[in-house]
């Protein structure tokens, strides 16, 4: 078996293709990563300080089909078209009028090549930006329709539970909670077994990677604003501002998390105070101490109190080294971090979520706020 999968919920363009062996037992050696590739959209996106969904949608557009081409070649599955169906092109182009530059690119893919080897195409259908979903899944329907291979619908952040298995590791032992963590999204989830989750916990307002990106944007620091505010943080040697942030809802009896207070408390500091580098060191300090104390206080309660044998992390904000060092050093159960590579979007994540979870979709439409098991 061969997937293709598409991964466009935000601001990466992601295509992987794997082959698996006929079993369906979650196991590291079951399945051979033929291509995986990404594009990023972070020069596009600096501008405006964080996703433009309009630009975002643009950049899919032009990165899509080049990517597919690129992806099959590593794969060793580029091959001539033998056969143009003119009829199924004019429905794909009747289906993508308002999505011209995808599919003039799609048009000349279609005449030239064939996906004759591809047995099934996965692609994201949410949580996302339905603009940038929406170019993946007419992707996903299109080459669906015209080689006649089926297309199924993955939720992006069953991936993200699911990327520590693109690792090779210890045995995952469940029930295990998983926190997830990005720009997008910030919950706590319950996983009982592959299929089955329950959302614990979740953000009320911003995410945190939101939230880093918006307290960068504060200090004139570039996005995405994680990575900046950590090599600003980890540089800081002095504390003169003395500068105390509030862990948001950190003692609170729920798995709930709430960052725009936080934001909201550096916008204020920042208006009373000269900023200089010394003291974007300092704030930049103290916000990734805030985030990350209340993420780590939060999940290591929900993985007491629920008596859990493994703890996961995924998302793009779990690749943040002091995020992984206090996990490292509190956790007492088995804990499981995707490589680095896999911690932000990606397709692969998708591929390995269609092949072994009972949740993937059969009708395809994008959903900004899917949840899972919805």
């Amino acid at each position: 078996m061969i997937t293709l999968s598409i991964e466009t919920s935000c601001d990466d363009t992601a295509l992987s293709i794997i082959k698996t062996s006929s079993s369906k037992k979650m196991d590291y050696s079951n399945f051979e990563v033929l291509s995986n590739l990404t594009t990023s959209q972070i020069e596009a996106h600096k501008p405006y300080g964080g996703v433009f969904p309009a630009v975002a949608k643009r950049e899919h557009q032009s990165a899509l089909v080049p990517l597919l081409i690129k992806s099959l070649k590593k794969a060793n599955l580029l091959k001539e078209a033998k056969i143009i169906d003119s009829k199924k092109i004019s429905r794909i182009k009747k289906n993508l009028e308002k999505n011209e530059d995808l599919f003039l690119q799609l048009k000349e893919f279609l005449t030239k090549y064939q996906l004759k080897d591809i047995n099934k195409i996965a692609v994201t259908i949410g949580p996302g930006l339905e603009p940038c979903l929406y170019t993946g899944i007419n992707l996903a329907k299109s080459l669906s329709y015209y080689y006649n291979i089926p297309v199924v619908g993955v939720n992006h952040l069953e991936g993200h539970i699911l990327s520590s298995f693109l690792s090779p590791n210890e045995k995952l032992e469940l029930p295990a909670i998983a926190l997830i963590v990005s720009g997008g999204n910030t919950q706590l989830i319950y996983f009982e077994k592959i299929g089955k989750y329950k959302i614990i916990g979740e953000t009320r307002d911003d995410a945190a990677g939101e939230c880093f990106d918006k307290t960068a944007r504060i200090l004139g620091l570039d996005y995405p604003g994680g990575p900046e505010i950590s090599k600003k943080a980890k540089d800081c040697k002095t504390n003169k501002h003395n500068i105390v942030l509030p862990r948001p809802m950190i003692n609170e009896k729920n798995y709930d998390f709430s960052f725009s207070g936080l934001k909201t408390a550096v916008l204020y500091h920042t208006r009373k105070n000269k900023i200089n580098d010394d003291y974007v060191k300092e704030m930049s300090f103290e916000i990734e101490s805030a985030i990350v104390d209340v993420l780590v206080s939060k999940t290591l309660k929900a993985v007491d109190e629920y008596g859990v044998k493994s703890l996961l992390l995924g998302g793009g904000v779990t690749a943040n080294q002091k995020l992984i060092k206090e996990f490292k050093k509190k956790t007492k159960v088995r804990l499981f971090i995707p490589h680095k590579k896999y911690t932000g979007d990606n397709a692969l994540m998708i591929g390995l979520v269609s092949i072994y979870s009972p949740n993937v979709k059969k009708i395809i439409k994008p959903i900004s706020n899917l949840k899972i098991n919805e």
